[in-house]
């Protein structure tokens, strides 16, 4: 029997299909073909300039939704545990490298230019930059409050930004009901880009398993940046961030809550990373 396990949407089973290789999700990447593998997950070897323009070209598009997802060691690594999961990062539009751990393997792999794109950041360049173009954002996710507070945080910071709609989902599972009007909440609001932080892997399986009722242009899934943003987590100096060491600062910030992702899910990581930058193990 093979070891992928299908992905549920609605009352239907789908299994996603990765990209084909060499397929661009980018018009402008510099070289091609523009992505790499970390055991096994495609990442998108793009900058935040790439990815802010590639999102406005899809909303501009106003088509079916394009999903895009900021994944780092952790997400990567929980893709080894998980392969429904590792085949939603693959088949996702864009996979951005939110982490030095990522940039470092993607230079390893030719790609010199490359630079860390963390959800946070995403998503503060992407306000800054299309303010004046009025696009409609809706922030889903994060605890009760925290959307409404980074929505005000961002309107104070970037004047014009459009915001027409935040909610915090309840911490279970949803009813049917429930996660209809949600989605039906969503799609009156007549949003451009949806940002979504339920943390990893939650808001990835969320933003795959709606793509298909979903009517917003682009659904990002952003993590930590909901908190980031609002001050329920304190965001690591950018001197430790560019050097890798952001997850040091975290760790010791939250040890109770993030030990394992970082001390159990981090030393698996570097192994295998070693295994196949060695040749000595494939990961597909």
């Amino acid at each position: 029997m093979s070891q992928e396990k299908n992905v549920k949407s609605g009352n239907r089973t789908v299994l996603p299909q990765p990209r084909p290789p060499g397929q661009e999700p980018l018009e402008d990447f510099s070289r091609s073909p523009s992505f790499f593998k970390v055991l096994g997950v495609r990442v998108d070897a793009v900058k935040i300039a790439g990815a802010i323009a590639q999102m406005a070209r899809w909303i501009s598009d106003h088509d079916v939704p394009h999903l895009v997802a900021a994944t780092g060691m952790h997400g990567v690594t929980e893709a080894q545990h998980d392969a429904s999961f590792k085949l939603i990062l693959n088949s996702v539009d864009l996979v951005v490298p939110d982490g030095m751990p990522l940039v470092w393997i993607g230079w390893l792999r030719g790609y010199r230019l490359l630079r860390r794109v963390p959800g946070s950041d995403l998503l503060a360049g992407f306000c800054r930059e299309t303010a004046k173009k009025r696009y409609r954002h809706f922030f889903y996710g994060g605890a009760p409050g925290v959307p409404e507070k980074l929505a005000e945080e961002l309107k104070s910071r970037f004047d014009g930004l459009q915001v027409v709609g935040a909610y915090s989902p309840p911490f279970r599972s949803l009813q049917p009901e429930e996660d209809a009007q949600i989605v039906e909440m969503i799609n009156n609001s007549d949003a451009d880009v949806l940002w979504v932080g339920l943390g990893c892997p939650k808001q990835e399986r969320w933003m795959w398993e709606h793509r298909e009722s979903l009517k917003v242009p682009v659904v990002v899934a952003i993590g930590a940046a909901f908190d980031f943003f609002t001050g329920g987590t304190p965001r690591a100096p950018a001197w430790m961030c560019e050097h890798g060491l952001e997850w040091l600062f975290r760790l010791v910030k939250e040890p109770r809550r993030l030990w394992r992702r970082y001390l159990v899910y981090g030393s698996e990581f570097a192994w295998s990373v070693s295994l196949e930058l060695l040749g000595l193990r494939r990961f597909s």
